[in-house]
C-alpha cells in the first residue's frame, strides 16, 4: 500500500495537523470523523473500526509531541525515532495525471498505526530538511492552540487560519482606539 503524506509537499503534511487538531481537540472522535479525513486527504483505502480510531488516536499522541517541538535538532531526534521505530519505505509513485513523488511502502502486514507514524515521520523529516527548521506550529491567536504547516516563504507564520490571524489584528485595533 502507498500513500500520499511523504511526497514532501504541504497536502499531505497539513493532513498531519489535521488530524492532530482533530484528535486533541475531541479525544472520542469516532471512527466515521477520522474516516472522513482520511478520505478528504486522500488517505489509504482504510475502513476504519472503533478499535482503528483508537489506535489512530494513540499514535496521533506521537505526532502531536513532534508537532509541538519548535527546535529542529530536537525535533529531528523525535523524528528519526519514530522513523527508527516505524521505518518508511520510500519509493517514486506516479499517480494518474500527476508528477512522479516520493511515497511510502507499508510492508504487507504493517497495520494503521505503522502506516500512520512511518508516513507522517517521513514527511516531517522532508519538509524539515527542505525547509532547515520546524515549518510548523501552534496558533498564537488567544484561545487557538490549533497545529499548522507553514508553507510560507517570508515570515514565520503565526496564526492557523487567516481567520485567526485577522481576530487578533482586531481586537488590537480595538485596544488601541480604546486607549487613544
Amino acid at each position: 500500500m502507498t500513500d500520499d503524506l511523504s511526497s514532501g509537499n504541504p497536502r499531505g503534511l497539513h493532513f498531519i495537523t489535521e488530524l492532530a487538531n482533530i484528535v486533541r481537540d475531541d479525544p472520542q472522535a469516532s471512527a466515521a470523523d477520522l474516516q472522513a479525513l482520511l478520505e478528504r486527504h486522500g488517505g489509504p483505502p482504510f475502513r476504519l473500526t472503533d478499535v482503528d480510531a483508537r489506535e489512530l488516536h494513540q499514535a496521533t499522541s506521537h505526532l502531536i509531541r513532534v508537532l509541538a517541538i519548535r527546535d529542529e535538532d530536537t525535533a529531528a531526534e523525535a523524528i528519526n525515532a519514530l522513523l527508527d521505530r516505524y521505518p518508511a519505505r520510500p519509493r517514486l509513485v506516479r499517480l494518474p495525471g500527476r508528477p512522479w513523488s516520493l511515497h511510502t511502502q507499508a510492508p504487507p502486514d504493517a497495520d494503521l498505526t505503522h502506516w500512520l507514524l512511518s508516513t507522517s515521520a517521513l514527511a516531517l523529516a522532508l519538509w524539515l530538511s527542505e525547509r532547515g527548521s520546524c515549518a510548523w506550529g501552534q496558533c498564537s491567536a488567544p484561545g487557538c492552540d490549533h497545529f499548522f504547516i507553514d508553507a510560507g516563504r517570508r515570515t514565520p507564520q503565526r496564526f492557523c487560519t487567516p481567520r485567526c490571524a485577522t481576530r487578533v489584528r482586531v481586537a488590537a485595533h480595538r485596544a488601541q482606539r480604546a486607549d487613544g
